[in-house]
């Protein structure tokens, strides 16, 4: 599987579906149908992306969005949220977190309590995370399967966000200010 083919499965998940329940399911279904290569890879290049905006400066966007509500987990599920809103849009946050305020999914949840989103709103897609790991359990029966077809290639499952860049004060308006100014701006 190729990286486009890669974007192509999430693409075409949005636009056969319509939640992410289904979007999750789709996939899950579509790529146990694959030989098992292409399910591993499905993963490495969900790994791959995912590594691209596992930036502090991304976790401060997220904690942002989600109004202080961004742990580890939140972060992690916030990652493949990001994927899911497809190519074009992925590729213009992982280069600029700050375009995230350009983005409809964030604009309309500015001004509104995060207790008024629906689930579909939130900003987090964590079953992305379980994609690959259920189809190669349907495709092969085995439950550990992808794991231990990762181990034998040197590889692992990456199960946490791990950002490597400066830490800097989520909390300080005058840090997200200055490091995410539009964002700072359209939700306060």
């Amino acid at each position: 599987m190729t990286l486009e083919d890669f974007w192509t499965f999430i693409h075409r998940s949005a636009a056969e579906t319509g939640s992410q329940d289904q979007r999750t399911r789709w996939l899950t279904t579509q790529l146990a149908q694959l030989p098992i290569s292409e399910i591993i890879e499905f993963e490495l290049h969900l790994t791959d992306q995912r590594k691209r905006v596992d930036t502090r400066l991304m976790w401060g966007a997220a904690w942002h969005i989600l109004q202080g509500w961004c742990s580890d987990d939140s972060f992690w599920y916030f990652q493949p949220w990001l994927i899911g809103l497809g190519h074009d849009a992925f590729e213009q946050v992982a280069a600029n977190p700050d375009s995230l305020a350009d983005l409809p999914q964030v604009r309309r949840l500015a001004g509104r309590p995060n207790s008024d989103w629906s689930d579909d709103e939130w900003p987090e897609w964590e079953l992305l995370n379980y994609v690959a790991l259920e189809a190669y359990e349907r495709a092969t029966g085995q439950e550990d399967g992808l794991d231990n077809a990762l181990e034998a290639q040197g590889l692992h499952r990456v199960c946490d966000a791990f950002p490597e860049d400066e830490r800097w004060d989520y909390d300080d308006t005058d840090q997200r200010r200055a490091r995410l100014p539009r964002l700072t701006n359209l939700l306060g």
